[in-house]
C-alpha cells in the first residue's frame, strides 16, 4: 500500500475517533508534498470526515461548558486553528449563553472566595480582573460582576 493511501487511512479513523479541522490535519501531513496532502485533504472533507463548521461548533461548546472559556478566548483558539471567521461566528451563536453565564458566574465567584484572604484591594482586584480576562471575558461584564461581588 502506498503511503499516501495509508495516511489517508490513518486520518479517517483519527477523524472518525474525535473532531479535528483542517489545520489538525495538515500539521498531521507535514512530511507529504502538498499536492498529496491537499488530495487528502479533499477526500476527507468530500466524505464528511473533515468540516471545519461542525468543528467549530464542538470546540466553542465543550471549552464553554467543560472549561468555563470565554467568548473571547474561543474565538482566539479558532482563529489559530484557521477557521474561517463565519463557522466561528455560528459556532459562538451555537453556545447555550444561559449555562455559560451561569458558569462564568460560578468560576468568578469561587475566585473571589479564593481572594478573600487578600489584604490589598488593588492587588486583589487585579488578580480578579487577570484570572477572569486570561478566561476570555470581556471587561464590561468582568466590572458587573465585580461590582456585584464587592458589594455583598
Amino acid at each position: 500500500m502506498e503511503e499516501k493511501e495509508k495516511l489517508l487511512g490513518r486520518m479517517m479513523r483519527r477523524c472518525a475517533g474525535q473532531e479535528c479541522c483542517r489545520s489538525d490535519i495538515r500539521r498531521k501531513l507535514a512530511t507529504l508534498p502538498e499536492a498529496d496532502a491537499q488530495e487528502i485533504l479533499d477526500t476527507l472533507c468530500r466524505e464528511g470526515y473533515l468540516d471545519d463548521a461542525r468543528y467549530a461548533r464542538a470546540f466553542a461548546r465543550d471549552k464553554s461548558a467543560l472549561q468555563g472559556w470565554g467568548s473571547l478566548k474561543i474565538r482566539l483558539a479558532l482563529q489559530q486553528k484557521q477557521i474561517d471567521d463565519a463557522a466561528i461566528a455560528a459556532a459562538l451563536e451555537a453556545i447555550d449563553q444561559p449555562a455559560a453565564d451561569a458558569r462564568k458566574e460560578q468560576l468568578l465567584h469561587a475566585k473571589w472566595k479564593a481572594l478573600a484572604r487578600e489584604d490589598d484591594p488593588a492587588r486583589k482586584q487585579a488578580k480578579f480582573f487577570r484570572y477572569a480576562l486570561g478566561r476570555g471575558y470581556g471587561y464590561e461584564e468582568i466590572k458587573r460582576i465585580y461590582d456585584h461581588l464587592r458589594r455583598d
